[in-house]
């Protein structure tokens, strides 16, 4: 059985800025950006930074005249489809910051603190598109029905056992598992409701809550590749957790999220114009290869490389490429000037 891993200190001057390990290891937890031992970290911190956005700038007035002229089957998929996005974004807020209190990587607890702020807007923007749609009733029904959903509960019970698990009992082997729960829930448990919504924008319908989704969308991507990252940070220092085993895990745990995926997106998607089930079955699988290959492993699905193509307005094939959407007429990436780029690049 593994020995538990400590606690990180908060400041042990006698430790390396830099650390000496994702987990286990000594740092003196003062960041240094300029002494670090994975530069990746930085650019990533950046990218996170430089996507602020909260809902209240996205106008929601159009949204709510269109609402009530969806068809039931259209209004039923997007309370369910915001509800089911809530349970995602809720444990992800605190379950990042649980992993900081063990990870000796110093440049984890920065990050992290970035993305469970963005995950914590996400959750306020879901609140916020449903009050500007429906009464405060309906508001709290979405969300009460989304927790006690079957089908929501099946989706997301592996992920969350996994985090339960390290919290519990935080050995290196469980720290590995979580955060392949992590790429689940960021790379792929998301993309379902993300289709709804973008299917809605290519037909000029709930343009609001769309951008708004756009904006989710992208946090989601350097989200899946920070965690992407430190998975393969992990195997790379402790060979002991770089095994077939752990190899077959990944697999198996990206594969049983794909088919749970499709699963539910036949659940809430069924009867919406515009959503051919079948192709978007082949998308999620494309989602799943392009996942394994964050995590430098080789495709599990073939055939599906056309899946879809109506999403590549949308995708997030290259996540630091800027790129305007066909329902809005800004640029989805709007960084800031820095000492990274300039005028050129914006």
């Amino acid at each position: 059985m593994s020995k538990p891993l400590p606690k990180v200190k908060l400041m042990v001057a006698r430790y390396p800025d830099r650390g000496t390990a994702v987990i286990g290891g000594e740092m003196s937890g003062l960041v240094n950006w300029n002494d670090i031992r994975y530069p990746q970290m930085y650019t990533s911190y950046k990218n996170i930074v430089s996507n602020f956005w909260i809902p209240q700038r996205i106008s929601m007035t159009n949204d709510a005249k269109q609402f009530p002229l969806l068809k039931d089957r259209e209004k039923e998929a997007f309370l369910t489809s915001i509800g089911q996005l809530a349970t995602l974004d809720s444990k992800q807020t605190r379950a990042v910051l649980a992993f900081a209190l063990y990870v000796s990587e110093p440049t984890y607890a920065p990050i992290a603190a970035q993305i469970a702020a963005q995950e914590a807007i996400h959750n306020e923007s879901y609140s916020y598109v449903l009050s500007s749609l429906v009464p405060l009733d309906v508001q709290n029904k979405v969300f009460h029905d989304a927790k006690h959903d079957p089908m929501v509960q099946k989706r997301n019970a592996r992920v969350e056992q996994l985090y339960d698990k390290f919290i519990n009992d935080p050995t290196p082997q469980n720290f590995f598992e979580a955060l392949i729960g992590t790429v689940v829930l960021e790379g792929v448990n998301f993309y379902t409701a993300f289709t709804l919504f973008y299917n809605f924008a290519r037909n000029q319908m709930m343009l609001g809550s769309s951008t708004m989704i756009g904006y989710i969308h992208r946090d989601e991507v350097q989200h899946a590749y920070v965690f992407s990252q430190m998975v393969r940070f992990l195997l790379a220092e402790m060979p002991e957790l770089n095994t077939e085993a752990n190899v077959q895990f990944i697999y198996d745990m990206l594969i049983e999220a794909t088919e749970l995926e499709i699963e539910w997106s036949r659940y809430a998607l069924h009867g919406v114009d515009g959503i051919d089930l079948d192709d978007l079955e082949g998308y999620i699988k494309k989602l799943c290869n392009r996942r394994l290959r964050g995590l430098g492993l080789e495709d599990h699905y073939e055939g599906i490389d056309n899946a879809m193509t109506w999403m590549i307005a949308f995708d997030d094939n290259s996540d630091q490429n800027t790129k305007t959407d066909t329902f809005e007429q800004k640029s989805r990436n709007y960084k800031k000037v820095d000492g990274d780029n300039d005028l050129d690049d914006l």
